[in-house]
Formats: structure tokens, C-alpha cells, sequence
């Protein structure tokens, strides 16, 4: 009996050993039970739901199944099937902020049917907020609304239509003589030109700022920019084509949204949007590979934009300005930021630039990581500082 029992002990460690190697765990179970439905929920849905310390709980209706995990934060979660078919997981408990997950029915990654859906990690699917004291700055509020417009274009050097979204200030209608500075505004790796606005909320940011006094009314030019994706052709083809990306690279060569954006992009806002086409009322901004973007774009068309945001994306040097003609007498802000849990070196990065007499910020996102709550802090850090 004895040695069964030591044999028992055995196998279960092994068995935890092994879910702990895959990245797989038991169903948490120190959740407080104050479990509540989730603002990304679709109407009528009651799950998925978050507790008061920021654990998931998912549930689904899968009777023919054998395995079903909530997979979220780079773990899976066993859920446990009850007699009438249902399946119910809880992790443990997340970040503040905005969350990518997916459910896993015996060994198909599928999105969650409870949630609206979400395009990011390169398709679209669910995603789950874990609420934080500051949620306010992005919620609906009764002040006068802006529009976020979906706008179709001719792109000459791809020879397609191409697509974007246009944020357009409350005002902007009301003032057929005004014209107004544009930000352009680019999302990360695996996402596209949704992001902003439906994860990360620009419009109710930007409307509660301005209504607030605390940001000029402008314009927000949100456009796809994976350039693995972005084909130029003709005159705009680069002579020697980019390596193609393997599975998880980003492609080498040239940067075909750079292409893009000031072939097409940036001509077209300022043909058929009233907006101040010169470099001091034109802003860059973007987050994780768009904040790499914009550091490219920018020092490389160093009098092009005055202002210059890179959020979790990196950081500009003495070495980049000083090496950028033009980029210190045109810029009039570059703002860093990083959540604190990405291992920051905005501060530093801030300091060394403003020691070379750049007016440089930076800012850091406390108890967030390389996720979207970080990035909605940073524009709405970034939009106080624009066009003044």
C-alpha cells in the first residue's frame, strides 16, 4: 500500500511538472467570488467575468468536448465540465487592462462566443478588460462627441484602395473655416487600424480631453502599417524586394508604410481634411513596432513633424538627433513612454535628450506591461502636450 502510494505522489508531481513545462494550470482557486460580467461581454452574455482581484472566469457549452482551457497572459487554464455540458475555468488573477485570450477545445484555439470581437496577435478574437482605478479616462461621457470616420483611399504606390480611420473633433463640423493640426497614429505588430480606436478608445479619450480644456481640438489619422503586408509596385517597388518574414519575424528592408504614408497617406488628409499641412502642426505617434515606425519615419524625414511619440517602442538617442538634419530645430516634443513592467528606459532616454536641448518626456505606465492600457495612458498623457 505503501509503495502504490508513493507511486501515486510520483506520477501527480510528474503530472504538475509536465502542465507547469506546457504552460498549462489548474483552474485558480483562490478567487474571491465577486465575479461580475465584463464591459467586452456581447448583450445578454453573463460570461466571461472578472473578480475584484482581476481573475477571468469563462465559461462555454461544450458537451461532446474532452478538453476545453481558458488561454490568457501565456497560460492555460483546465476548465472543468459540469453535468449538463458547461465548462468553467477561472485564471488567476491579471494585469489592469485590456487582454488578448482564446479558448482551447481539445486542442482548437477558438475565440471566446461570450465577448465582441477583437483584432490583435494577428487575428481577430476575444479580449477582456481588467478593470483599473483610472478607467475614466476613456469612458462614453456626456461632452460633446467627435467622429471616428472610415475613410477609403487610392494608394499610388501599392495601386489598390486602401483604408483607414479619421478621428474628427466635435468642433470640426461646426466650423467649416477652422483648420486643425493631425496626428498620425500607427498600432503594433499583428494588429491593424482597428486597434486604436476599439481597444484603444482614441476617440473617448480625445473627446474628454478637449471638452475638459486640457488638449487642442485636432485630428487623428489612424492607417494600417504592417509593411510585410503593405506590396509597393512601379516606380515605388524598393530594387531590391524585402526578405520575406519567416513565421513571428517582421520583414527586412525597406519600411513600405514610410512609403506609403508620405506617398499617399499624408497627401490625401491634407487634400480632403481641413488640417495646417506644415511640420509644426503635424504629429507621429505609435505604439510598440508603430513606435519603431515613427522613430524611423521621423528622423529619417527629420523636418516632416514636430511632434514625436513612441509608446513601448523604443527610444530616440543623442546619437539619432544628432545625426537627423534639422530634426532639433523643427521638433517641439518627443514623448517616450513604457509600462513599468517592460524594464523602461524612457527616463534616461528623456534626460540624455533634454541635456541636447530637446524638449523630451518621458513617461512610464505604472503595474502594466507591453498591453494596451499602457499605450491608452501614453495618448493621453502624449494628446495634453500636442500643438500648443
Amino acid at each position: 500500500m505503501k509503495k502504490i502510494l508513493i507511486f501515486v505522489m510520483m506520477l501527480a508531481a510528474f503530472s504538475a511538472s509536465a502542465q507547469q513545462r506546457n504552460n498549462v494550470a489548474p483552474s485558480f482557486a483562490g478567487a474571491v467570488e465577486d465575479f461580475q460580467p465584463n464591459v467586452t461581454n456581447q448583450r445578454g452574455h453573463q460570461y466571461p467575468m472578472v473578480n475584484s482581484q482581476g481573475a477571468v472566469r469563462a465559461q462555454l457549452r461544450a458537451p461532446q468536448a474532452s478538453s476545453v482551457q481558458l488561454d490568457i497572459g501565456g497560460v492555460r487554464y483546465e476548465m472543468i465540465k459540469d453535468e449538463n455540458g458547461v465548462w468553467t475555468g477561472t485564471s488567476a488573477p491579471q494585469d489592469v487592462g485590456f487582454h488578448y485570450y482564446q479558448l482551447n477545445v481539445d486542442g482548437a484555439s477558438v475565440p471566446d462566443p461570450g465577448t465582441i470581437y477583437f483584432f490583435g496577435a494577428g487575428r481577430w478574437g476575444s479580449g477582456i478588460e481588467i478593470p483599473s482605478a483610472d478607467m475614466d479616462i476613456w469612458q462614453v461621457k456626456n461632452v460633446p462627441q467627435g467622429a471616428l470616420e472610415e475613410k477609403y483611399y487610392w494608394s499610388k504606390a501599392t495601386e489598390s484602395m486602401r483604408h483607414c480611420f479619421v478621428y474628427l473633433p466635435a468642433e470640426y463640423q461646426k466650423n467649416p473655416d477652422k483648420k486643425y493640426p493631425v496626428l498620425y497614429l500607427q498600432h503594433g505588430n499583428a494588429e491593424d487600424e482597428n486597434g486604436w480606436g476599439s481597444q484603444g478608445h482614441t476617440a473617448q479619450i480625445l473627446d474628454n480631453l478637449i471638452a475638459a480644456g486640457k488638449a487642442v481640438p485636432f485630428i487623428v489619422v489612424i492607417d494600417y502599417g504592417q509593411s510585410q503586408n503593405i506590396h509597393l509596385v512601379g516606380q515605388y517597388a524598393p530594387a531590391q524586394p524585402a526578405q520575406p518574414a519567416q513565421p513571428g519575424q517582421r520583414a527586412a528592408g525597406p519600411d513600405a508604410f514610410q512609403t506609403v504614408l508620405i506617398t499617399d497617406i499624408i497627401p490625401m488628409v491634407e487634400k480632403e481634411y481641413r488640417v495646417i499641412a506644415d511640420a509644426q502642426h503635424r504629429a507621429m505617434a505609435g505604439l510598440s513596432m508603430g513606435g519603431g515606425q515613427t522613430r524611423r519615419i521621423t528622423l529619417a524625414n527629420p523636418t516632416m513633424f514636430a511632434y514625436v511619440g513612441m509608446f513601448s517602442g523604443g527610444v530616440m538617442s543623442v546619437e539619432d538627433i544628432n545625426g537627423a538634419a534639422g530634426f532639433k530645430q523643427t521638433n517641439k516634443v518627443v514623448f517616450m513612454s513604457s509600462g513599468s513592467k517592460e524594464n523602461p528606459r524612457v527616463m534616461e532616454a528623456a534626460e540624455s535628450l533634454r541635456g541636447i536641448g530637446i524638449n523630451a518626456v518621458g513617461y512610464i505606465s505604472e503595474g502594466t506591461a507591453h498591453e494596451w492600457h499602457t499605450w491608452r495612458r501614453s495618448l493621453y498623457e502624449f494628446a495634453q502636450l500636442l500643438f500648443k
